[in-house]
This record gives structure tokens, C-alpha cells and sequence, in this order.
């Protein structure tokens, strides 16, 4: 089931739960059961969950996924203008493109700046313990274009 189904669902869920929870509140308040206060807090806590659930699944976005494309961890990322991963030793060249495209796809707007350069490197031995830093490629996100 997507993520997007299974919080529209659980949300459906919370709400008819804590629907029936404050009936049964109101049933132990007319009843004067011990264990009233704690219905209270139930049905307020399920009924906060049914609304965070909803809440999440309308900004929810799922991840961009490129065909070809391979995947790297982010190794710097300056919060502005410029993402970094890390491709491994084994990389394939053919995956560089895609690999970088949906890096770029994935990227979010908030706090950025307008465009953002996004950076494939490997790290590439020059002697015994010592690498330096190879960039094998570059792509650009512009974030006024939507």
C-alpha cells in the first residue's frame, strides 16, 4: 500500500476511533466511572493523531526516481547553493546523468537560494591512504521555473 493511501486510511481510522472514544467519554462522565479523565485523554490524543495523519498526507510528496539512475548519499549540502554526493568506486559512467538528475528532482526550495548546483564526486586514490576528490559531474536545479 503507498504511504499516501495508508495515511488517508489511518486518518479515517483515528477519526471514527476517536469519535467513538468521546461517546464513550461522555457515557463514563454521565456514569460517573473512574476512569473518565483518562477517556478524555485518549480521545483528545487519538483525535490529535487523526489530524497530524491528515495534515501529512496532504504536504506528503514521494521521492522522484530516474530511470538509470543509482543510488548515492549526500555528503554536503550548504542549505543554498550547493548539494555534493558521493558516487562510489564502482560507479558506472552511464549513471552519472541520471544520477544527478534525480538528485536535483529531490531537492526542496525551502531556504534556498534561486538556483542550486548539485555535484556527482568520487574519491580517487593518489598514493597509500591518501584520496583526493574527482568531480564527475554537474547539474543545475532552478527553482523559480517551479
Amino acid at each position: 500500500m503507498p504511504l499516501s493511501e495508508l495515511l488517508e486510511v489511518s486518518s479515517r481510522w483515528l477519526a471514527w476511533s476517536g469519535l467513538g472514544l468521546s461517546v464513550l467519554t461522555v457515557v463514563a462522565f454521565v456514569a460517573r466511572w473512574g476512569l473518565r479523565f483518562r477517556l478524555v485523554g485518549v480521545s483528545s490524543f487519538t483525535f490529535l493523531l487523526a489530524v497530524s495523519c491528515w495534515a501529512f498526507s496532504i504536504s506528503y510528496s514521494p521521492p522522484v526516481h530516474v530511470d538509470g539512475a543509482l543510488q548515492v548519499p549526500i555528503v554536503f549540502d550548504n542549505g543554498s547553493d550547493l548539494v555534493v554526493a558521493q558516487a562510489s568506486s564502482d560507479f558506472e559512467q552511464d549513471a552519472i546523468t541520471p544520477t544527478l538528475n534525480q538528485i536535483a528532482a529531490n531537492l526542496r526550495p525551502g531556504g534556498r537560494n534561486v538556483e542550486v548546483r548539485v555535484r556527482l564526486r568520487q574519491l580517487q586514490g593518489v598514493s597509500e591512504g591518501t584520496s583526493r576528490p574527482v568531480v564527475l559531474g554537474e547539474t543545475k536545479r532552478d527553482f523559480s521555473q517551479g
